[in-house]
């Protein structure tokens, strides 16, 4: 079970920080499903992006992982609008399946990526981590 957990980590942390990337490289389709009551769309896509990358990493990195991971569940609660705002006006983005239908299964994901932070929120009492840092006696949270 430690293992998998592992594994999880690391395919969580890959994961989210490869989709904060692509905040940066195509901002179009995430400034798309900004809803328009937000200001600034492209910047929120941009922190959005960076707050991303920042939880993915923050994930591998023992002594910072607790806070990473509530971190990103604190994102995952706060882009949320944007995926309520897809779903509700079927905005189409470029190389997803456009399917109304997907949207709306889409959004209790949203729950799973919250309950899979989680996991990592808490106290790892003594367990090594999977980790980007090398392993030294004070790397432990």
């Amino acid at each position: 079970m430690k293992t998998q957990t592992k594994i999880w980590r690391v395919i969580l942390a890959l994961a989210i920080s490869i989709i904060g990337v692509l905040h940066f490289v195509i901002p179009v389709p995430f400034i798309r499903i900004v809803p328009p009551q937000l200001p600034y769309p492209e910047a929120l896509v941009y922190i959005s992006g960076f707050f991303e990358i920042l939880g993915g990493i923050g994930l591998l990195v023992p002594r910072v992982s607790r806070a990473a991971a509530w971190g990103l569940i604190a994102l995952f609660v706060a882009v949320f609008p944007a995926n309520i705002n897809q779903a509700v006006n079927n905005i189409a983005i470029e190389g997803i399946p456009h399917n109304q239908l997907l949207y709306w299964f889409r959004l209790p994901f949203q729950a799973v990526l919250i309950a899979w932070a989680w996991v990592y929120t808490k106290p790892d009492e003594g367990k090594p981590l999977a980790s980007i840092v090398p392993d030294t006696p004070g790397n432990t949270p």
